[in-house]
């Protein structure tokens, strides 16, 4: 069920509340403290874009493989983009990109029972009928710039619930290697030489190989060294 409500401090904390169950989704017009990656505080003006959660119960999905449950809910996006004339691609660990642009951010939010997960919380914020962006943010696009017309934001929201529906059945019915090709086909700059910032904050090119089922980013370096990264221990340089 999609509880839509005008205001509240943020959907993810909403969306703790026993009340809701899997399936459920909880849309706000408007959030006064609504959360991003890396501790950033995701804005967006009232009435033009979609902020929401969407409650899961994972219990089959063991916690190790958590970022499986993610690529999930990216790739649900990324079809849902591509129904509306929109090619994009999944930022690791899970933003989505129009070309070099910020069309969606996610954060995923986990509840562990044992060794596996017991409740996760989905949330999104897509772009979708805003034209125009604050400054200080490095590069926002929205789904109406890069179409040119306006979105109704129930039947995108819909829309997508029937994709993640569906790329959810998938994980659900063990897919895993489906899930991963797919994510991995759709991954932002995969092949491609780029600079990469370290934790010690140095900055060095690498090629990105893939992904693996925890979430590690596979890295081949200059020296032809292969790595593996957590998130926080390697940053996109944009």
């Amino acid at each position: 069920m999609i509880h839509h409500i005008d205001l509240t401090a943020s959907t993810n904390d909403d969306a703790r509340d026993p009340q809701y169950r899997h399936g459920d989704v909880v849309w706000a017009e408007e959030q006064t403290a609504g959360r991003g990656q890396r501790g950033h505080v995701w804005s967006s003006p009232k009435g033009e874009n979609l902020t929401f959660s969407v409650v899961l119960e994972p219990t089959f999905l063991p916690a190790n493989e958590q970022f499986l449950l993610s690529e999930a809910v990216a790739l649900a996006l990324t079809d849902t983009f591509a129904a509306h004339g929109i090619d994009t691609r999944i930022k690791w660990p899970n933003d989505i990109y129009a070309g070099d642009r910020k069309l969606v951010g996610i954060l995923i939010e986990h509840n562990l029972s044992g060794g596996t997960l017991s409740r996760s919380v989905a949330g999104i914020g897509i772009n979708v009928n805003q034209s125009a962006f604050d400054p200080a943010l490095p590069n926002p696009v929205s789904m109406a710039q890069l179409r040119g017309r306006y979105f109704d934001r129930a039947t995108l929201l819909n829309a997508y619930l029937e994709s993640l529906n569906r790329r959810y059945a998938q994980l659900e019915a063990g897919d895993k290697d489906g899930l991963q090709r797919d994510y991995r086909m759709r991954l932002y700059r995969l092949g491609e030489e780029h600079p990469y910032r370290f934790p010690d904050g140095t900055t060095a090119p690498a090629v990105m190989e893939g992904v693996r089922p925890s979430g590690a980013l596979i890295l081949r370096h200059e020296d032809g060294a292969v790595r593996e990264y957590l998130f926080k221990e390697v940053e996109f340089v944009l």
